[in-house]
Order: structure tokens, then sequence, then C-alpha cells
């Protein structure tokens, strides 16, 4: 006997035996269109996804080089995009620079611009829409995926961080938000504080990041020179002037410190110089220094009694520089 056939209402079904089953979802007109509750493509043509109108990144580098790698070995991972309708949520008025395109790439935009260049017909998708829910978690979610990036421009980084700050308000915040110290968000803030001209300096590589860190806390009518002295010294090479026999330093190691002829055996020595007895005064008057191979507490300890306020202050940055960039370059598992 063939069952009754069953009955449909708007939103939910009833069986055979009139039990109602679970309601089925319906979507408005407006909702189709965007694509919600519809499950999204694994890979879509080119022309469908459109470069983050507001990518951190004003410049993208190495292009040619990943679209080799692309041609090679392929796509390795999906880049992350958000669908249409929720950009333009969160950032109204966008539409002529979406163009045509369904979706919009938050991290993977060079791979979007080297898939081109690799005439690639199309590319991997993940789409995750939580990340376009305001215009600040855009912005986030753009500068997280390069913040680890060495090729990020540290200008381009500067005004992401700052855009953040304006944001959530505060450097401690921000620097929460990305998994960072708040030492490391104001070292890179500091570059705004530089003049315009040295800001193009950094960006044209004539002066390095790490002291234009420094230079950015200074006053402004002080930046100029204190920029033309390291620049200067960068470019100077280092010469070594030989050295006479009265010149050799004192030996810097107690252990192998040569003993005199006819001196006694046991004798103590007065020029054995090591980083635990270094006098404070040797790197005041510009002689070499020797850190001790110490616990950290004795580094410590041996550094502040050696140096000033101040350069206590850039050596602290300069070693967080050298931590963060070396985690950078660490490969991904």
């Amino acid at each position: 006997m063939t069952p009754p056939a069953q009955r449909v209402t708007r939103g939910f079904s009833i069986d055979d035996e009139g039990e109602k089953q679970a309601p089925r979802r319906i979507r408005t007109r407006q909702q189709i269109i965007a694509g919600e509750g519809k499950r999204p493509p694994a890979a879509v043509e080119l022309r469908l996804l459109a470069h983050n109108p507001f990518n951190p990144r004003e410049e993208l580098t190495e292009i040619d080089e990943t679209a080799a790698s692309l041609k090679e070995k392929g796509q390795i991972q999906p880049v992350t995009v958000v669908r249409r309708a929720a950009f333009l949520a969160a950032h109204p008025g966008q539409e002529e620079a979406l163009g045509e395109a369904d979706y919009v790439v938050v991290d993977g935009n060079r791979r979007l611009a080297a898939a081109a260049v690799a005439e690639l017909a199309e590319l991997r998708i993940d789409v995750n829409d939580a990340l376009a829910a305001t215009a600040a978690d855009i912005l986030e979610s753009a500068l997280i995926a390069n913040v680890h990036r060495v090729d990020v421009a540290p200008l381009d980084q500067a005004k992401a961080l700052e855009e953040l700050v304006r944001t959530h308000g505060s450097q401690g915040k921000v620097a929460k938000r990305l998994g960072k110290t708040p030492a490391w968000v104001s070292q890179r803030l500091a570059l705004l504080e530089l003049t315009d001209e040295l800001q193009e300096k950094v960006e044209s590589g004539a002066l390095k990041v790490e002291p234009a860190r420094r230079i950015g806390r200074l006053p402004k009518a002080e930046q100029a020179a204190e920029a033309e002295k390291v620049m200067t010294a960068a470019r100077t090479p280092r010469q070594r002037t030989p050295r006479t026999p009265a010149d050799e330093p004192p030996t810097v190691n107690g252990v192998n410190t040569p003993t005199p002829a006819g001196a006694r055996a046991g004798a103590e020595s007065t020029t054995t110089v090591n980083g635990v007895n270094t006098p404070a005064s040797a790197e005041r008057a510009g002689h070499e220094v020797v850190v001790p191979c110490s616990p950290p507490e004795q580094v410590v300890k041996f550094l502040v009694a050696g140096l000033s306020p101040e350069v206590l202050m850039t050596v602290a940055e300069l070693l967080l520089d050298r931590v963060s960039s070396t985690e950078a370059e660490k490969p991904k598992a």
C-alpha cells in the first residue's frame, strides 16, 4: 500500500503519523543572494575574488617568486575570505572597489596577485564571515595574518597598529589582542613620530628600522641630526688600527692569562679582567665590555652597572626586536 503523501506547511513538515518534524530553515531572497545558509565552494575562479581595499600592506612584495611557487608546487594553503555581503556590511560604499567579486580576501592578497601572474584558473578558499563583524575586525584579522611576516613594510605595520589603537583605545589593549607586549607596539608606533623626510628614508632603506624607532622617540628638532649620525656611521667602514705590544689590552679571561716570567705561582694577576669584575667606567671610556656567560640576573646586574639608562632602554628594545624577528623566521608547523 502506498503511504499517504507527506503534508508540508511553511516552516515545518508533518509526517504520515501526524508528528511535526524539525522546522525547515527558510531563507529570505536577500539571504539567498548573499549566500547565507549555502555551503561555500572549496575553490573559486580568480574573477570572483577581490583584494581587500583596506589591506595593511600598501605594496605586495615577492609576487614573481610566489607565482613561481604556485606553478611548481601548487597552492598549499587556502586563502581566507569573507563573503561580499559581510564585507559591505562592515564597509558600506565599497561596491565599486570590489567589482563583481563574490568574496573579499582577508589573508592571502599576495597569493591572489601571484595566482593572476601564474595564470591559474582558480584558488582554494576558506570562508570566515566572522572576521568581518566590524571594520576593525577586518583590519585586525589582516594585521594578525601579517604581523609575524618579515616582508611587511614597517611603516605599513605601524599605520595599521595606529588604526587599531584608535579603535580599541589603548596600546595595551591592542598588544593583548595581538599577543604582543605593549613595548612591542610602542616601538613600532615610534616610526610614525619621525619627520616625513625620515619616514621616506626608512621606506628607501637608507635609515634602518631599529635605530629609526629609537630616533622616533626624540623631539622632531633633534631627529635629523641623530639620523645623520646613524647613517654616516653605517656608511663608514670599520678600520682596525695595528697594535703594538704596548697597546695590548689586558687578558679578558683569567683561565688563559699567561703567567709572566719570574712571577710567583698562584700570585694574583692585576691585569685579569672578566665580565664580572669589569669596571663600569670601561664602557663609558669607550673600551670593549665583555658580557659574562652567567645567569640572566648576573647579566642584568652587570649591564645596569656599566650602561646609562638611555643605553639600557635601547638595548632592551633591540633585544625585543631580535627575539620577535627570530620567532617570525621559524618555520610554522
